[in-house]
């Protein structure tokens, strides 16, 4: 039985003393060795196994030690290379070196500084091994949920989010609530460089102005009452990482101001302390709101604004991508039964057709939610119309039906009317969705009379 320390080593030389010695020592030592005369006898014994070690002579027939190295490591690049050298061969194993190998040995050799040799070699390959399986694992665990769907939208997405992760850009993600702001955000640091540092999560709306300044600069012992220990804030914390700003047009104007000046020295104050802090981070921040109108109202900075906004991916709306409804519930349910220790039961067609035609103002949250309590109430193979938290809206209702019976400007009036209903008249944002300019939709407005209330 082999010891799970001991290497398949392979000497290549043509003296049958060299090949002799080396194959006594190493398997003393508990290695599992054999031997070959060239360069040809040694890829036919590559081809027939695989060896974790090669040591190798430079100057053979034919083949020399060079051009074998070469034809080894294409065959098997994680075979460890040692050349083997007289004297007068030192610049071409230094050569050698260059193109992979290890090591060199100078012939006559020292059978203790050999053994020394193969030992640091299987050290090196363990501590290689270990590293890919922790890269591995790391792998799984930092993996974000994958964005379903396969609208152009969706794929949109995807495709600037793979655009910018790479990048240390500043990245601005909109979008109503429930579109997956925060999950984009995970995607971004998950395929950037920063993966296996900390993803530092902020919700601006969920503090208030005092916490929020303690959470992100951070404070100092004594900085106020209650303040016993010192405080490192968000920015330190997502140190060689990145920091997520959900929810970025809550923040007050005061810290707009001491947030901006962080951004743009990339160094920190703790409250109540006077050195600052530098620390690496990289920036993403989101919101549900229209910071281009929030500026233009005077409630948000324009030069924070200007800072955020260097890559936008506006997330599109439920609504907007209809035909992503059927991926996303079924991967709920999966998700859900896995979860629940249960077989995932089917979506029938009535509930499927329920699904499709519903507006989902709370979006992809509010799907989710929707199919976690048909999973509850679900007694069947299949998840029926019933068993889902919502309905088909009366005026939705009437317009399916009676679509056939509606002129085309009444069709277009009652669309554009129900787009700025469910955008609160945000004109900017109605235009997205509807993929217009701005003027369009206040031509529009005049065109059909209609009026917010």
């Amino acid at each position: 039985m082999e010891d799970a320390n001991s290497l398949h080593i392979l000497v290549v030389d043509d003296e049958d003393i060299v090949r002799t010695s080396l194959k006594n020592w190493f398997e003393e030592d508990g290695h599992v060795v054999d031997c070959a005369i060239n360069g040809k006898d040694a890829l036919r014994h590559f081809k027939e196994k695989h060896w974790d070690m090669a040591l190798i002579d430079i100057k053979m027939p034919g083949m020399d030690g060079l051009e074998l190295q070469r034809q080894i490591l294409k065959v098997s690049p994680d075979t460890t290379v040692i050349i083997m050298t007289a004297f007068a061969s030192v610049e071409t194993a230094v050569q050698a070196l260059k193109e992979g190998a290890l090591d060199y040995v100078t012939k006559p050799f020292d059978p203790d500084r050999l053994s020394h040799l193969i030992r640091n070699a299987a050290e090196q390959r363990k501590l290689v091994r270990e590293n890919i399986n922790l890269k591995s694992r790391l792998v799984s665990v930092v993996q974000p949920t994958p964005i379903l769907g396969d609208s152009p939208a969706i794929q949109r997405i995807i495709k600037l989010i793979d655009t910018v992760a790479p990048t240390d850009a500043t990245v601005l993600i909109t979008g109503e609530s429930g579109t997956g702001k925060e999950l984009v955000a995970r995607a971004i640091h998950a395929n950037s460089p920063r993966a296996y540092m900390p993803l530092v999560v902020v919700n601006c709306g969920a503090l208030p102005e005092g916490t929020l300044e303690s959470e992100l600069f951070g404070h100092e012992r004594g900085a106020f009452t209650g303040a016993q220990f010192r405080h490192k804030g968000k920015f330190e914390l997502a140190d060689g990482g990145t920091l997520f700003l959900d929810e970025i047009a809550e923040i007050s104007q005061k810290s707009q101001v001491e947030l901006l000046r962080v951004l743009e020295d990339k160094q920190v104050t703790r409250m109540g302390g006077a050195k600052p802090v530098a620390t690496d981070f990289r920036t993403v921040a989101a919101t549900n709101k229209d910071l281009a109108t929030e500026v233009e109202r005077q409630r948000f900075r324009d030069d924070l604004y200007y800072r955020l906004n260097v890559f936008q991916i506006e997330l599109p709306p439920l609504r907007a991508r209809p035909e992503d409804i059927p991926v996303l519930a079924r991967a709920f349910v999966e998700r859900l039964a896995r979860s629940m220790n249960r077989p995932a039961p089917d979506i029938g067609t009535a509930a499927m057709d329920l699904l499709s035609r519903h507006t989902w103002p709370g979006n992809v949250r509010e799907l989710a939610n929707a199919m976690e309590r048909a999973m509850v109430v679900c007694c069947g193979k299949a998840i029926r119309a019933q068993d889902l938290p919502i309905s088909c809206p009366p005026s939705h209702a009437r317009y399916a039906v009676g679509a056939n019976k509606m002129s085309l400007a009444a069709a277009e009036k009652r669309h554009v009317e129900s787009v700025l209903r469910e955008s609160e008249w945000n004109i900017t944002r109605a235009a997205r969705i509807l993929d217009v300019d701005r003027t369009t939709i206040y031509n529009k407005i005049k065109h059909y009379g209609l009026t917010k209330g």
